[in-house]
C-alpha cells in the first residue's frame, strides 16, 4: 500500500517536472536553498554555543555555518540548484571516470582491460561534456527527472 501511494506521487511529480520544468526547477532551488539556509543558522548557533567548550570544533561549526548560509541564499534567488548539483556531479564522475581510464591505460594488463580503459575515459569525457550542458540547460535535466520518476513510480506502483 505504502509503495503504490508512494509510486503514484512520483508519477505525479514526474509529470509536473515534464510539464513544467522551469517552474520544477526553481521549486527544486528553492528547497535546497531553504535546507541550506536552516542548517546553516542551525550549525552556526550550535558554533557559537560551543565556544567555550571546544575551540576548533566550534570555530569549524561557525564556518560551516556561515558558507551554507550564503550557499543557501544563493540557491534561493541565484543559482539554479537542479542544474548545478547534477552538473557538479557529472563533474565528479566524470573526472574519476577519467583517472580510472588513464590508470588502467597505463597498466595495460590485458587487451580486454585496455579497451575497457579507452570506453571508461571515453565515458568520462561525454559526462564533463554532459556537465557543461547541465549548468547551460537546467530544462532538460527537469524533463529527465521528470521521465525518471515517472518510471520509478510505475515500477512502485505495478510491483508492490
Amino acid at each position: 500500500m505504502i509503495n503504490r501511494s508512494a509510486g503514484i506521487l512520483s508519477i505525479i511529480l514526474g509529470i509536473i517536472f515534464i510539464l513544467f520544468p522551469m517552474f520544477s526547477s526553481g521549486l527544486v532551488s528553492i528547497i535546497v536553498g531553504l535546507s541550506l539556509l536552516f542548517f546553516g543558522i542551525s550549525t552556526a548557533f550550535m558554533g557559537f554555543n560551543l565556544r567555550n567548550q571546544n575551540g576548533m570544533f566550534s570555530t569549524v561549526s561557525i564556518i560551516i555555518g556561515l558558507i551554507a548560509i550564503i550557499l543557501g541564499f544563493m540557491f534561493i534567488f541565484y543559482i539554479d540548484a537542479l542544474s548545478f548539483l547534477v552538473a557538479f556531479q557529472f563533474y565528479i564522475v566524470g573526472f574519476i571516470m577519467i583517472a580510472f581510464g588513464i590508470i588502467g591505460l597505463i597498466s595495460k594488463v590485458t587487451k580486454v582491460s585496455t579497451f575497457a580503459s579507452i570506453l571508461v575515459l571515453i565515458m568520462g569525457i561525454v559526462a564533463i561534456a554532459l556537465a557543461a550542458y547541465a549548468i547551460n540547460q537546467p530544462v532538460y535535466i527537469a524533463i529527465i527527472i521528470g521521465i525518471v520518476l515517472i518510471i520509478e513510480g510505475v515500477n512502485l506502483f505495478l510491483f508492490d
